[in-house]
């Protein structure tokens, strides 16, 4: 029988989404714990206990946790990238001088939330239901749901109904600090503090262009966030200015770097000649890219009309569809396309092109933010999606479209005002931020000084804890 433990090994399934699978840090499994009640465990028994009690211990004092939720690809793609900084920093000459409370055999743990759940369920299936008829749904509770006035400050709830494992496992490793990336692991890492007593600092890590009100406002030592607008609404939430750090959203240097655009070209056999437009159609979970596949499918045949550009369409590792996009182009007798599954070099190929038409994820134009290349979203966004959307095409840093008649309008536009799109590119560098990985790991090494008097305290404790804010500064 396997262990019952949590990891982050990617399956081969991780392949299929472009900014998932270039999150190359793969954290080392954590060890179980060596004392863990039966039925603190998840239902497989008596023997998933003797394998916990057989397995070592872990050494308390020398781990940060970065903890995420498999939920979609971003909450990941960004954890990794945290703990690829903090791998990092640790490698630059003078590090344990600067930070010499850090053990020098300290160890970066990636973990997923879910795995520890007294019931572990597949994230990315549940996120799955939220689209179609389910999608109001969805946005009704992501952005209005404990989102205005009334709010979460934190609890130990979440430890009792289904965490239980967690926090024996924080009870047990005396985490340095924990780094969360989504909403169930900050709150879950909230209640293991209060449980086990302990004062670790916790860096909550929205990944995307708002906070959704679940986040344990009042129990965060810092938030790292994208822009000022996000810092309006935390300040609403009564988190004080020295807890709200504006770093941008987490992802690779990769995508930071520059590129020979000539070279990257002529590596993926793509024209030196026309504007480069990147379509990405690849993904984890195909399912929530229904419509987003379901518009290209629909453009592909007017790509005559688009002759001015020359359009990359990756597929991810879908072989299906990649052939169904192949036949489209061939019944059509579509020249100015090329087909990728999936690719690698991902930050290579943006920095090389000069459009990108996306999905409106927080990592993902985070991205292309990063390599500098314009971006037209393209389908109807709910939740968190139209948080993103809404804030990157009110400060004119990207297009969007919602049909495939939308989209083509746009290309045309494009086509015959090619510097139409140069001003977007001036709008997105306000919102670059590159090092935003390297920024929140230094602010987590601050904050993991056991001299540090952290912002909270979680002396008491709350199986419920909810709290009246100030009137939100976007009301939505």
């Amino acid at each position: 029988m396997e262990k019952n433990t949590p990891h982050t090994e990617p399956t081969p399934e991780a392949k299929a989404a472009p900014s998932d699978a270039l999150a190359t840090v793969s954290a080392e499994e954590p060890a179980v714990l060596d004392a863990v009640p039966v039925d603190a465990l998840a239902p497989d028994g008596e023997e998933a206990a003797q394998t916990a009690l057989a397995a070592p211990a872990v050494q308390p004092g020398k781990t940060i946790f970065v903890v995420h939720a498999s939920v979609g690809s971003g909450h990941r793609s960004a954890a990794n990238a945290i703990a690829e900084a903090l791998e990092a920093l640790r490698q630059e000459p003078g590090f344990f001088e600067q930070y010499p409370y850090i053990p020098e055999d300290f160890k970066v743990e990636v973990l997923d939330i879910l795995e520890f759940g007294r019931v572990v369920f597949d994230g990315d299936k549940t996120a799955s239901l939220f689209i179609g008829a389910t999608r109001p749904f969805y946005d009704l509770t992501w952005r209005y749901v404990l989102t205005g006035r009334l709010l979460w400050g934190g609890g130990t709830i979440w430890g009792h109904a289904n965490f239980p494992k967690f926090t024996h496992y924080v009870e047990q490793a005396r985490p340095l600090a924990v780094v969360a990336t989504h909403i169930t692991a900050a709150n879950a890492a909230v209640s293991a503090r209060m449980l086990t007593g302990q004062e670790f600092p916790l860096i909550s890590v929205p990944t995307d262009y708002e906070t959704e009100g679940l986040w344990p406002h009042l129990y965060s030592d810092a938030f790292c966030v994208a822009n000022e607008a996000m810092a309006e609404t935390l300040r609403a939430r009564k988190v004080e200015e020295k807890r709200i750090a504006i770093t941008g959203l987490p992802t690779r240097p990769n995508f930071g770097k520059e590129y020979d655009r000539r070279a990257t070209r002529e590596e993926f056999g793509l024209p030196q000649d026309k504007p480069l437009v990147l379509a990405l159609a690849g993904a984890r979970l195909p399912k929530p890219y229904e419509h987003f596949r379901a518009s290209m499918d629909e453009l592909i045949p007017h790509l005559h009309s688009l002759e001015g550009f020359h359009f990359v369409i990756i597929t991810g590792d879908s072989p299906d569809y990649t052939d169904h996009v192949k036949a489209l182009a061939e019944e059509y007798s579509i020249d100015n396309l090329t087909v990728l599954g999936y690719v690698e070099k991902m930050p290579e190929l943006m920095a090389a092109s000069d459009l990108v038409i996306c999905k409106s994820g927080g990592l993902i134009t985070t991205e292309c933010l990063n390599a500098r290349v314009p971006m037209i979203l393209l389908g109807r966004a709910y939740g968190q999606e139209k948080a993103n959307l809404r804030m990157l095409t009110s400060v004119g840093a990207a297009f969007s479209a919602t049909t495939a008649r939308e989209l083509f309008n746009t290309l045309k536009g494009i086509q015959e005002n090619p510097k139409s799109i140069d001003a977007m590119l001036v709008n997105a560098s306000l919102l670059r931020h590159p090092n935003a990985a390297t920024d929140i790991a230094r602010r987590t090494l601050v904050l993991a000084d056991p001299a540090t008097d952290l912002p909270t305290r979680t002396d008491a404790r709350h199986f419920l804890h909810f709290y009246w804010g100030h009137k939100p500064a976007h009301v939505r």
